[in-house]
């Protein structure tokens, strides 16, 4: 299954992260598609997105808790977590399900190197 060529989905209940991302990449020239929780982004199901980019703290459903769900139903998703606090805890458990973790907020570079390598 290949990712390349999607946008790139992020998720974050963060009106002006999800500005700021998608003002960045987008001069980077990578089309996003942006969604406020978890649910919202399960309710859409984009088609085949390129990779994915999720904050961990968010209502309802953490940035972890739908890539364990995504994982669970087969995704080889690239995804990227971005956390205020990366703890030993939230890095173990991602790296269990094979995810990137930056704090927030993130390096520019560090991002736009995530997202470049899975595009």
């Amino acid at each position: 299954m290949t990712h390349h060529g999607g946008a790139v989905a992020i998720v974050d209940d963060d009106p002006a992260i999800l500005d700021a991302l998608t003002f960045l990449l987008g001069l980077a020239g990578h089309r996003v598609c942006t969604y406020e929780s978890a649910a919202a982004f399960l309710e859409d199901r984009p088609a085949c997105p390129a990779c994915l980019i999720l904050d961990q703290h968010m209502p309802h459903m953490t940035g972890l808790e739908l890539a364990a769900r995504l994982r669970k139903e087969g995704s080889t998703l690239p995804v990227l977590l971005i956390t205020g606090s990366p703890s030993p805890a939230i890095v173990a458990r991602a790296a269990g399900l094979d995810i990137k973790v930056l704090e927030k907020p993130p390096a520019e570079d560090e991002l736009l190197g995530f997202v470049a390598a899975n595009s």
